[in-house]
């Protein structure tokens, strides 16, 4: 205490982030830990730049031009797709089978059992995420090299079912589930959460590129200009809807034996739905499917033939080209249909009701049980909404940001927006915990 109280009178006139800083930095456990997590970031953008032989990068490069799904997927790869690296997959696979594993939990029966088990179910469910990961990596390995494959990119591999296919699946495989070891390590021995820092990573990586290229390949001052104040206002708005919440009050009742004689003792708190609660999965899912019919078509698509399968494939890939206004269209319905039904989804596991009646709690003015499963229910829809429309103007924001400025920014620009402060903003949480919990003030008054 003597030790905080010293470096508080210390500190002077200095910022408190920055003193904050200092103060994390001076504390032996949590030093460690921050620079257990850098050194963990290091070695996965040193893993980013191992390639896969036998790559053509000047085909590379123009196959990412013409195929938005490579763009969307190298998102999560923090760049190593863009080099067709061992980590070119990132660690997709693994956010899609911890997306399936969560909306299948509710449905089958046995996983369901398995979540109320307590930590050794848990424990189970996340190993079964993590093998489901595998066969999911090797379909998306193969996939990618395939796409890749017909672009060019690939000239002097024999690809097929052959040894030097599989080798380059499976490096890309072991890749990944490497990406992903590194994140539960940074999770366990370091601070924050590690899959989420690893995505955060990848993007803040490239993203000193993508705004370097954006200056250099405009010369449009005013232009750039307003992207730069839209971009701040679209953080800001980030900020907002992330720490906003619904704050439900909440009253405890417990009986307890005092003095001879049981005696009742009440307390009063709260329980708090955030607005959104549902991240950035919304937005994985609505990419990933609107990106996927164009990628199928464009295997359909012959400019030689007038068939109705042709004439299908063209409407398709011109109608969901990210430069029309239907594709956007598209993507804000799907993100709002996505962000009501994965709020739903995770929200009927947690069981507040259940857990609150079980723990004496209860909201004033209803019954506890299912009244009060219905009234979250209803509060949860109707917060939501504000949590769908924010993520769906997020979704849609950089079309009309290139409309506006005549800077044409990267489609996924605001999406790694939303990943990058979401991140920021949870391992700063998790930082000003560890200060607090030693009497330092944290980097939140």
């Amino acid at each position: 205490m003597r030790q905080a109280q010293a470096a508080r009178a210390q500190q002077g006139s200095r910022p408190q982030l920055i003193q904050s800083m200092i103060d994390a930095i001076r504390i032996p456990d949590l030093r460690g830990k921050i620079l257990f997590t850098l050194g963990m970031l290091v070695i996965f953008r040193f893993v980013a730049h191992v390639p896969v032989p036998g790559v053509d990068t000047q085909a590379l490069s123009q196959a990412f031009e013409q195929q938005a799904l490579l763009g969307f997927l190298d998102l999560f790869s923090g760049g190593a797709l863009a080099n067709l690296s061992v980590a070119a997959l990132g660690v997709y696979p693994y956010i899609t089978s911890s997306i399936v594993m969560q909306i299948l939990t509710p449905v089958l029966p046995s996983l369901k059992a398995l979540s109320q088990e307590g930590e050794s179910g848990r424990q189970r469910l996340n190993q079964m995420t993590h093998y489901l990961a595998v066969p999911i990596a090797f379909l998306q390995a193969w996939g990618q090299l395939t796409i890749l494959r017909q672009s060019g990119v690939l000239p002097g591999v024999d690809f097929g079912l052959n040894i030097h296919t599989f080798a380059m699946v499976a490096s890309m495989v072991a890749g990944t589930m490497f990406l992903v070891w590194l994140g539960e390590l940074i999770t366990e021995r370091g601070l924050g959460n590690g899959i989420s820092l690893i995505i955060f990573g990848g993007i803040v990586a490239t993203f000193p590129q993508i705004v370097g290229q954006g200056f250099l390949d405009s010369d449009n001052a005013s232009g750039l200009l307003l992207l730069g104040l839209i971009g701040l206002a679209i953080i800001y708005l980030i900020v907002l809807f992330n720490e906003a919440q619904r704050r439900v009050p909440v009253q405890y009742g417990r009986s307890v034996f005092r003095g001879g004689r049981m005696q009742r003792q009440s307390g009063a708190t709260f329980l708090p739905l955030r607005v959104n609660s549902a991240g950035m999965i919304p937005l994985i899912f609505a990419f990933s499917i609107i990106i996927l019919p164009a990628t199928i078509a464009s295997y359909f698509r012959s400019p030689l033939s007038d068939d109705f399968i042709s004439r299908f494939a063209r409407f398709m890939s011109d109608t969901l080209d990210p430069t029309n206004l239907p594709y956007w269209i598209a993507v804000f319905f799907l993100v709002v249909v996505f962000t009501f039904f994965y709020t739903l989804v995770i929200f009927q596991q947690q069981n507040l009701a259940e857990n609150l009646q079980r723990n004496g709690g209860f909201i004033p003015g209803i019954r506890p049980g299912r009244p009060t499963q219905e009234y979250l229910n209803r509060v949860l829809v109707r917060i939501t909404w504000g949590g769908a429309l924010f993520l769906g103007f997020v979704a849609i924001a950089p079309y009309f940001v290139s409309q506006a400025t005549d800077v044409r920014a990267l489609t996924l620009s605001s999406t790694s927006l939303l990943i990058m402060v979401g991140v920021a903003l949870d391992t700063m949480r998790q930082l000003e915990a560890q200060l607090l919990m030693r009497n330092y003030e944290g980097f939140i008054r």
